[in-house]
Order: structure tokens, then C-alpha cells, then sequence
């Protein structure tokens, strides 16, 4: 699987690992840190808490495959206050993430960065229009992405001015 996964992000990832599950560490923390709705998908989309699921949920979902590929990219940006520049990173990111998930979501799920940004107005609480489209945040299900990197051997902070995005696919 990892040489398919390769073979998809190809040229497109900055850097890529990948790690057994158990090495991922689960917190209530980082739902903490959602609850508080800094980036205004709190309550109001199907990927993110608490529509996206309970911690314990994504916990047992991600430990019944016995590994992640984990992949990043990374982003110069005009300046750390480049909000543009951050959401075209993103938006970017998430779409080498659709992919993987197009191509392999069915049975390997995937995790993202941010809430989802297929419809401009997530249809939440109604019914989600594009399920088989969506995939949580790695935060949704409680990881705490430093820490991923960590286990992972992968950067989190790649210099000034840059901005770095994380994915993983199951397997």
C-alpha cells in the first residue's frame, strides 16, 4: 500500500512516513482546543467535532488497521500574516488528500486538515450532500498534530514564512 500511496503524492509532498498506529496518542485536549471554535467549524460542519464523532469513535477506528502513512506539505508564505496564503496552502493540502481518499477512502480511511470545503456552506445539521466526498481532521479525532509529526520523524515547523499541512491514510 505505502508504494501506491508514494505513487499518488508523488512530487506533490514535502515529506511522508509511515508509523504503526499504536504510536499515535489520542487527547480530549485537542478537542478542547476546537471547543473553543477559533477556525468557526465548532458545531457547524459534518468533519468537525462534535458531528465528526467522539474521540473514542475515531481512536478504535484508527487502531483497527496496524498503520498511517503520514504525508505533509509545505508552503512559502508573503509573511507570517499571510491568511491567503495559508487557506491556498490548505486548500491545496486537502485536495492530494481527496485524491488518496477518492482512491482509497473506501477502505482506508483518511484524515485531513481542517473542516471540509466541498460545499461553500456545510448543509450541517441536515444531512451531509457529499458524504462519500468527506473526510475528518486529524484534530477531529483527537491527535494532537505536533505530536504526529514527532512519531512520525516528520518537521512541524519548516522555517519562517512557510506553513506546514498533515494527512494520513490508514492501513
Amino acid at each position: 500500500m505505502k508504494e501506491l500511496f508514494i505513487k499518488l503524492i508523488n512530487g506533490r509532498a514535502f515529506e511522508y512516513a509511515v508509523i504503526p498506529t499504536s504510536a499515535i496518542n489520542f487527547s480530549h485536549e485537542v478537542l478542547k482546543a476546537c471547543e473553543v471554535n477559533t477556525c468557526g467549524n465548532y458545531g457547524k460542519c459534518w468533519t468537525c467535532p462534535p458531528a465528526s464523532g467522539s474521540i473514542e469513535q475515531h481512536k478504535k477506528n484508527i487502531l483497527s488497521f496496524s498503520n498511517t502513512f503520514v504525508f505533509t506539505t509545505k508552503t512559502g508564505l508573503e509573511d507570517s500574516f499571510d491568511f491567503e496564503g495559508m487557506i491556498k496552502a490548505k486548500d491545496n493540502h486537502n485536495s492530494i488528500t481527496a485524491e488518496l481518499h477518492d482512491s482509497f477512502g473506501k477502505t482506508n480511511p483518511v484524515y485531513g486538515v481542517g473542516g471540509c470545503v466541498i460545499c461553500k456552506k456545510c448543509a450541517y445539521p441536515q444531512p451531509c450532500k457529499f458524504p462519500e466526498k468527506t473526510f475528518p481532521s486529524i484534530e477531529a479525532a483527537g491527535i494532537n498534530v505536533t505530536e504526529l509529526s514527532i512519531s512520525a520523524g516528520l518537521r512541524y515547523n519548516n522555517g519562517e514564512n512557510t506553513v506546514t499541512y498533515f494527512s494520513m491514510i490508514l492501513f
